[in-house]
């Protein structure tokens, strides 16, 4: 058996800090079932780190409260991977930011290969913001410097 990937490689830190598409995985506090859901502040703080932002009302933080250990499904070039980590509290308000989002850090523990055998992903998912582009542009703005200065 190989050693896992710890870190994260070239391709994949650029991915990251490219806006990418994801999915973060908790665990449900009431249930103890896996959960899925598409966050899109996301980035790379360094090769052994990730750091993201999520509405402070949603149900994710009470799960990382409950059970720091989450993943992370990145669709990177020809690739899916899967980070798993534990989930850290950064901050519970981001200043400068119009309503409340808390930031995680996610220190990495393990990074594996999510595609099945033989194929690669041929295309990336594409994100597409569905209300005005450019109040989406200066929020996205805002939350991402309020997330460096966390």
């Amino acid at each position: 058996m190989t050693e896992p990937v710890t870190a994260l490689t070239d391709d994949w830190y650029g991915a990251l800090n490219d806006n990418p598409f994801v999915l973060l995985h908790t665990i449900d506090a009431d249930s103890g079932v896996p959960t899925s859901s598409a966050i899109s502040w996301i980035y790379a703080v360094n090769r052994t780190t990730l750091r993201f932002a999520i509405d402070g009302r949603s149900r994710l933080t009470v799960n990382m409260a409950s059970k720091a250990e989450v993943s992370i499904t990145l669709f990177a070039p020809g690739t899916v991977q899967t980070i798993y980590g534990t989930a850290r509290l950064v901050s519970e308000a981001l200043e400068e930011v119009p309503f409340k989002l808390v930031c995680f850090d996610v220190d990495i523990a393990a990074i594996r290969d999510a595609m099945f055998y033989g194929a690669r992903l041929s295309v990336q998912p594409e994100v597409e913001k569905t209300y005005n582009k450019q109040a989406a542009d200066k929020l996205d703005g805002q939350v991402f410097a309020a997330m460096r200065k966390a």
